[in-house]
Order: structure tokens, then sequence, then C-alpha cells
């Protein structure tokens, strides 16, 4: 019967930076080290929505170069875009 023990680092106390401590879990799987980590409980509040809405090629190529122009997402600007048209539509 093989040993089928795997060999598991010791985890380091502390990382030199983020890319230390990136390339250790590269390597490593955190399920390996169940004492380096403990339960928090954390309160989450959906404050909002967002919907995906399929928009022609044409236009949102027309909108991502408005919206790089004035420095603002091409999500911000069909909204803005959108808001200001249902309001005059009012």
């Amino acid at each position: 019967m093989r040993n089928t023990k795997k060999h598991i680092d010791p985890l380091p106390d502390e990382f030199a930076g983020y890319e230390e401590a990136a390339e250790f879990w590269d390597t490593h799987d955190t399920t390996d080290y169940p004492e380096a980590f403990q339960t928090v409980e954390v309160k989450a509040e959906l404050r909002k929505r967002h919907y995906e809405v399929e928009i022609d090629e044409d236009v949102i190529k027309v909108l991502g170069k408005q919206a790089q122009t004035v420095g603002i997402t091409v999500s911000r600007l069909a909204t803005d875009m959108l808001r200001q048209q249902i309001l005059s539509a009012a």
C-alpha cells in the first residue's frame, strides 16, 4: 500500500508583499490550511440593480466613442441618455 499523504508546505507567518503571497497561493491550495482562516459574518444589502440590455454593434461603437470623449463609462452614458429620453417623453 502506497503512502498517499501529500506534502503540505508550512504557511509563512508573513509575506513580503502581494506578489510573494500571490506566488504562494498560485501553487498551494487554501483547503490545506483551514487553521489560517476564520469565519466572518457579513451583512450585505442590495442597493442597486443592474440590467443587461442587448444593443446593436453599430450603436455600442458610437456610444463607446462618445463616452470616451466625455470621460465616462458606456454604461453611465447609456443610462443618462435613456433617462433624458424618458423624461422628455413624459
